[in-house]
């Protein structure tokens, strides 16, 4: 279950991280709706914090309770 966790965390910081630059006018077709959109930027934030949360348990529970 912890690797799990770690795994999902990873993913969502990544799309966080991806949401971020869109937001930041970065990364991503000019056509985007979240492209140069600074709620985007906030979004991304959160989602990367978020992302870092789940990893951080999913290590936790890996090395509290190995199998």
């Amino acid at each position: 279950m912890g690797k799990t966790l770690a795994v999902m965390g990873i993913i969502i910081v990544i799309f966080g991280t991806v949401f971020y630059l869109q937001g930041q006018s970065v990364l991503g077709p000019e056509s985007s709706f979240m492209y140069s959109n600074p709620s985007w930027i906030t979004h991304g934030i959160y989602i990367i914090i978020v992302g870092i949360i789940i990893f951080s348990i999913g290590v936790i529970k890996r090395y509290l309770h190995p199998k």
